[in-house]
């Protein structure tokens, strides 16, 4: 089901709310993503990504909404799922060549550099020569790997590019009749709760904190954080009590990932 649907909605409740408790909420976000400087994953915190505090269950409203519209969304063929899983596994590979490639070229920087100490006929050069002339032969096999996955990556990227346009397009007809007057809904479901909305960012470290002030009560922590083809959602239910301030953080573990085109 999709919620991307006019992403600002709570926003525009913030605006027209009445003013915030006093019980505070601190928000993280930190993910495990591909580390830049070689293989595996490293944990990161994300910056400048919106998180809403929302009295109501969102998800619940869509899916009514959906429901009562009668008509399912447009589904994203298999076929062109199992395509696009193929064209992230040719991402993939031209990113681990490209990085294996980027090391081989600072390695050979550091060897011909350390080669500059010292006279060709000592024991000591020969060594790096014969280190160096390794890393520059797989240097050179990497960097051709790395442009014959380019060009996989890429043709198979265009291989999908029109039908995920012409489902894309598909899918926001479908919302924008299914979820029409969604906004008078959100607005009655806050009314009914006796609650309000916020909105805040998180900085530099992953932290939303200062504008997270809600009255004790049920609220839905919201966000959502795009990727290359899929990005991952968070609905997390939690119960405000007041006192010291509540801290929940957002990882790939309490997010749901979902496919976008």
């Amino acid at each position: 089901m999709r919620r991307r649907f006019l992403p600002f909605a709570l926003t525009l409740l913030v605006a027209v709310a009445t003013a915030c408790g006093p019980s505070e909420v601190i928000v993280t976000v930190e993910l495990d993503l591909p580390n830049p400087d070689g293989e595996g994953t490293v944990i990161r915190p994300i910056a400048d990504l919106e998180v809403q505090l929302v009295p109501f269950d969102r998800d619940q409203v869509f899916d009514s909404m959906a429901t009562a519209f009668g008509t399912p969304e447009p589904p994203i063929p298999a076929e062109l799922a199992a395509a696009r899983e193929e064209v992230r596994a040719a991402q993939e590979e031209w990113q681990q060549l490209q990085t294996r490639w980027g090391t081989l070229r600072d390695t050979l920087q550091k060897i011909t550099e350390a080669m500059d100490g010292y006279s060709r006929g000592e024991a000591a050069y020969v060594a790096l020569f014969r280190e160096f002339q390794d890393f520059d032969a797989e240097y050179g096999t990497v960097e051709r790997s790395v442009d014959r996955a380019f060009e996989r990556f890429t043709e198979l990227q265009q291989g999908t590019i029109r039908q995920s346009d012409s489902i894309r397009i598909l899918q926001d007809n479908w919302a924008d009749e299914a979820f029409a007057g969604f906004f008078d809904v959100f607005a009655a479901k806050q009314r009914a709760s006796g609650l309000t909305a916020v909105v805040d960012t998180t900085d530099a470290s992953g932290l939303a904190r200062g504008n997270l002030m809600v009255k004790p009560g049920m609220y839905w922590v919201h966000a959502r954080y795009e990727q290359a083809y899929s990005e991952l959602y968070w609905n997390v239910p939690i119960t405000v009590e007041g006192g010291d301030p509540m801290t929940i953080t957002l990882t790939r573990a309490n997010a749901q990932e979902r496919p976008i085109l």
